[in-house]
């Protein structure tokens, strides 16, 4: 069984950044993993996404040239370094790690429980 566990949210100013951290139990060295999001009264949308090796990687445009995931050395963790923080990135980020990369949640067979993001103005 893979367990998912995310860190490194928080309350800050428009502008600053944050480093997300999703530390993955279980098989995950072979997962590809990802980053999602879901604003109060949103749905959830996909932020960014990087590949078991960390060969591939994809981000939604709203957060290119902002945001940057990449993988732990062991393979079994994922980081998002997010930068310019705007208020609209306020959302609870969630961390999945499943078989198949790609930009849809339903790729995704594991989920961790979130961390909250708060951007004030």
């Amino acid at each position: 069984q893979v367990q998912l566990v995310e860190s490194g949210g928080g309350l800050v100013q428009a502008g600053g950044s944050l480093r997300l951290s999703c530390a993955a139990s279980g098989r995950t060295s072979a997962y590809n993993m990802a980053w999602f999001r879901q604003a109060p009264g949103k749905e959830r949308e996909f932020v960014a996404a990087v590949s078991w090796n960390g060969g591939t990687i994809y981000y939604a445009d709203s957060v290119k040239g902002r945001f940057t995931i990449s993988r732990g050395s062991a393979m079994n963790t994922a980081y998002l370094q997010i930068n310019t923080l705007k208020p609209e990135d306020t959302a609870v980020y969630s961390c999945a790690a499943g078989p198949v990369l790609g930009l849809k949640d339903h790729m995704y067979h594991y989920w961790g429980q979130g961390t909250q993001v708060t951007v004030s103005s």
